[in-house]
């Protein structure tokens, strides 16, 4: 079936099974597969863990990280091939439709991670491939408006091949919304901005940045709940660390670093995606190359890490996850295996079980619930 065709038939199935507070949640998935390439959507079943099979939502190029507004009325998504950009599509809530509303392009290569600030007026843009960041103010349409802050990032760290430059992978702000950070993988910094929600400018803070060992290659960033922590994950070193957060002065103090793999694993592996359960009791990682979930114990009291299990992602190259919002749930895309994974999490140790059978899936890359 020609690609339009089956994206209008899919809008027509969809609109005719509109959403209550009792249907299963949307799920949507990015697809690099040359002949699906785009925005995947499926239903999820929160009462018995069953995800429906994929269906097209919306054409896009090369699809990576994607978020939604705080409303969940847009989508955001970074189209991280070459030529790159960010795209903007507006949700229909009680169908699921995507409907295009503009596209910006990037500065070469596209971005790694897009996110929104707390106030919903203002996207967060980390370009890997320029080594930048950028932040453009957002129309009362969602549209991708103006830039309002660009940073030419610079620096470079021990590893011969993936850290001779700044390379961006996260950008996000604090629970606050006064600060900015940076997970800058090239120079083995966390950089920290404060943020004027206002206007969507960044003014270097004092100090400007957190260093980690060198080689450890900062991936992204999560905040615990309680907004006292933030925990990295570090793609080159297979690592976890967890920082103390000052709020007030915008100073990452490092508590913990940890492994995410079993101390007898030799095998290549990067570390990718982080997440902290709504509950803030634990963490989790995916490791590509012992494709599991790394899942660790939150202290209550020092936020320190436990690892309690590594849970096999079944599939190949665990890449991003996304909780279900009740966080009872938790779905994997599994990128070179192809296939979406969804596991039981256990409200009380925090373990993973895997849940009913693998879900095909064309290259997936990023997941992300409605909210």
């Amino acid at each position: 079936m020609p690609r339009p065709l089956m994206h209008l038939l899919t809008i027509a199935l969809l609109s005719v099974t509109p959403m209550t507070n009792a249907d299963p949640l949307l799920v949507y998935f990015g697809t690099r597969n040359a002949d699906a390439m785009g925005i995947a959507l499926s239903r999820f079943d929160p009462s018995t863990g069953v995800l429906s099979p994929p269906v097209s939502g919306a054409e896009t190029r090369d699809p990576g990280f994607m978020t939604f507004d705080p409303h969940g009325n847009r989508l955001y998504v970074c189209n991280s091939g070459t030529p790159g950009g960010l795209s903007a599509f507006a949700v229909d809530r009680r169908s699921g439709a995507l409907d295009p509303i503009n596209l910006v392009g990037a500065e070469g290569r596209g971005p790694s991670h897009v996110s929104v600030d707390r106030s919903g007026r203002h996207v967060l843009n980390a370009n890997y491939g320029g080594g930048y960041v950028e932040i453009h103010a957002l129309g009362k349409d969602g549209r991708l408006g103006d830039r309002t802050a660009f940073v030419q990032l610079s620096g470079n760290s021990v590893h011969p091949e993936r850290q001779t430059r700044a390379y961006a992978h996260w950008f996000g702000v604090d629970p606050t919304n006064r600060f900015a950070l940076v997970a800058d993988l090239g120079s083995d910094r966390i950089m920290v901005y404060r943020f004027n929600g206002d206007t969507g400018a960044l003014t270097p803070n004092d100090p400007p940045f957190a260093q980690v060992r060198p080689g450890s290659g900062p991936r992204h960033l999560a905040w615990h709940p309680n907004g006292r922590w933030m925990y990295a994950v570090q793609e080159l070193s297979n690592e976890v660390t967890a920082f103390a957060w000052d709020d007030t002065r915008g100073v990452l103090t490092e508590l913990q670093t940890t492994s995410t793999l079993p101390a007898d694993f030799q095998d290549a592996n990067t570390a990718a995606e982080i997440g902290v359960h709504s509950n803030g009791r634990f963490l989790y990682v995916s490791n590509r190359g012992h494709d599991s979930i790394a899942v660790f114990v939150i202290d209550s009291e020092s936020g320190k890490l436990t690892l309690v299990q590594h849970a096999s992602s079944r599939g190949k190259t665990p890449r991003y996850f996304a909780f279900d919002p009740s966080c009872r749930w938790l779905i994997v895309n599994n990128q070179d295996s192809e296939n979406a994974v969804v596991f039981r999490v256990d409200g009380g140790s925090g373990e993973l079980t895997p849940h009913g059978e693998p879900v095909r899936l064309a290259k997936p890359t990023a997941v992300a619930f409605l909210p």
